[in-house]
């Protein structure tokens, strides 16, 4: 049996906890100053609270990062900190939606450390609502999650250089959340300009599909808009230095900001209004540009 902590228990870390729990692994976090919407997740997960870091550090055997990506260099570091403090080293595996270049940076936090680092992209949903999720990893070591391989939670080494786990992530991102981005900014011009009607009229008869795709998750959004904007930071970050240009994901930033600033960002996705239609979402979103 593993000790695994999972920082923190969001909607995806809860359920890769509660996959990992049955397992037979002993899956333990630290909710010091997180919000009681992660504490009821965790407690639904059946995760252990640790409260500290620092306890966390001490006494599991490796410890997986899934938070919003602009908290992964911060966390980092302070990981970092609380193994130089216990002088203990589990292996930490970074799984946040990050640029090869932030990998880069959430390794060299742990220089002098000893503790193994992994790089991994996770992509799919949580494990628990649609397996097997699956988390793709690089790094010398990777070794301590392959050995969470279950049913429920797929691991795949891609390469032993750090980064590229994290690169792969970037490029699968790009195109899932950039289309939805896209698609939500071409019906709000479409909205301003007063010729929403006829376009989807027009989408039902030729983009039946592509339309469909709208109409089941641009209404729901707003959830996660949030949070996505830094993801889609990083994602411009990765194609510019690749020479790609990043303008298509910077405007992919700035339809999550509208979103973000709707009234629809306050559900969570256990509380999202499902009824809601696809016409209803874009007369609210218009109001916010």
């Amino acid at each position: 049996m593993t000790t695994v902590g999972i920082l923190m228990p969001g909607d995806m870390g809860h359920g890769v906890g509660q996959a990992l729990l049955a397992q037979g692994h002993r899956v333990v976090t630290a909710l010091e100053g997180r919000s009681q919407h992660t504490r009821q997740l965790s407690d639904r997960a059946g995760i252990e609270d640790l409260g500290s870091i620092e306890s966390c550090v001490a006494e599991t055997d490796i410890i997986l990062s899934i938070l919003p990506p602009d908290r992964a260099v911060p966390q980092a570091q302070s990981i970092a900190e609380a193994m130089k403090k216990t002088g203990k080293t589990p292996a930490y595996a970074d799984c946040n939606a990050i640029s090869p270049m932030t990998m880069k940076s959430v390794a060299s936090a742990f220089d002098g450390t000893g503790a193994v680092i992994i790089d991994s992209g996770i992509i799919g949903l949580n494990p628990i609502k649609s397996p097997p999720t699956r988390f793709y990893v690089s790094g010398p070591d990777c070794a301590p999650m392959k050995a969470l391989k279950c049913d429920a939670i797929k691991v795949e080494k891609i390469s032993d250089e750090i980064g590229r786990a994290s690169a792969l992530k970037m490029v699968y991102a790009a195109g899932t959340k950039g289309i939805w981005t896209l698609q939500t900014a071409l019906l709000l011009t479409a909205a301003r300009q007063g010729v929403l009607e006829p376009l989807l009229e027009e989408l039902a008869y030729s983009q039946t599909g592509p339309l469909q795709s709208m109409r089941s998750k641009i209404p729901f959004i707003p959830a996660d808009a949030a949070r996505w904007v830094p993801e889609m930071e990083e994602i411009a970050a990765t194609f510019a230095d690749a020479g790609v240009t990043s303008g298509f994901h910077d405007g992919a930033a700035e339809i999550f900001r509208v979103l973000a600033r709707t009234p629809f960002a306050e559900e969570t996705r256990e509380t999202l209004d499902t009824s809601r239609t696809l016409e209803q979402a874009l007369a609210e979103y218009v109001k916010h540009l």
